[in-house]
């Protein structure tokens, strides 16, 4: 799997570079919960070799926010019915936290459970098995991630 080529209009793009792979017991999106705390179960998170030193000072027992490519989406949704209820009334997709979306970045606020070379135990993660990791960013005590 290589990069993830991001188009801008006037012919300039983005390239967008995993640098790993979440390794899950989810292997269909249908069954993922729709957010990590509804129920996900932990996972790895493969970290490409290239991206070694990436990992330097991260810890066991951290908290992060992993950034994921959802690569199962579908990029032509505009609007939902939030948490895919028809009672919902339809709501554009940047109102929620729908995976399908022009540019299907996941957000993931997990903590680190074991660290192993290359390997993370995180958790609780609904990304589904080989869903790209493109970042992964500490989660900071003084912000609005808490």
């Amino acid at each position: 799997m290589g990069a993830m080529k991001i188009a801008k209009k006037n012919a300039k793009q983005y390239l967008l570079e995993p640098v790993g792979y979440v390794r899950s017991e989810l292997k269909k999106r249908k069954n993922a919960p729709r957010q990590g705390y509804l129920g996900a179960p932990e996972a790895r998170v493969e970290i490409l070799p290239a991206f070694a030193k990436c990992l330097h000072r991260l810890g066991e027992g951290e908290e992060v926010i992993l950034i994921t490519w959802l690569h199962e989406a579908q990029r032509s949704v505009m609007k939902v019915h939030p948490g895919n209820d028809m009672n919902n009334p339809l709501t554009g997709v940047f109102a929620t936290r729908s995976p399908d979306r022009p540019n299907p970045l996941g957000l993931h606020r997990v903590k680190i459970v074991e660290m192993d070379g290359l390997r993370l135990r995180v958790g609780p993660i609904e990304a589904i098995d080989g869903t790209p990791v493109v970042d992964i960013k500490p989660v900071l005590t003084k912000s609005c991630d808490e």
